[in-house]
């Protein structure tokens, strides 16, 4: 599998309208070469240069296995669970300091349907599920602050 952006180059710096210091819109993803038997997907962005070890972004489940593209800001295919924003949506890079890198990963999985998943069981819920994944890195660092 292949994630691709139009707004985010592969280990590159994230545009600041995407951020907290910006608009904080989320960016278009697509996702190429699909396995065959793929039934759902799901998304993550995380931080894992926050302070507190990883910081939620973003966590999406149930996006139906036609969809391949989330355009800029949205609509939201599938269910959007709580970030550690504390919110059901896209929260944007917003480094306490210095530079940190956001993952996000989009997993095929073998099943239609995630149930009773939460922010605090992603990983054990996808773990059985996950055909292929693919990553997009990005970085930004908040120079105002």
């Amino acid at each position: 599998m292949k994630l691709i952006s139009n707004d985010i180059q592969h280990e590159d710096n994230i545009n600041p309208k995407f951020t907290c210091d910006g608009e904080d819109f989320s960016p278009h993803l697509r996702w190429e070469n699909v396995p065959e038997k793929t039934q759902s997907f799901a998304l993550s962005c995380i931080d894992r240069d926050s302070k507190v070890g990883t910081w939620i972004h973003w966590y999406l489940v149930n996006i139906p296995k036609n969809v391949r593209e989330i355009p800029r800001g949205g609509p939201v295919p599938g269910d959007e669970l709580k970030n550690d924003f504390g919110n059901k949506e896209y929260g944007g890079p917003c480094p306490e300091k210095g530079e940190h890198r956001y993952f996000f990963t989009i997993y095929a999985l073998d099943i239609e349907k995630m149930k009773g998943i939460n922010k605090e069981n992603f990983k054990e819920k996808l773990s059985d599920h996950i055909i292929d994944s693919a990553v997009l890195m990005c970085k930004y660092e908040r120079f105002n602050k």
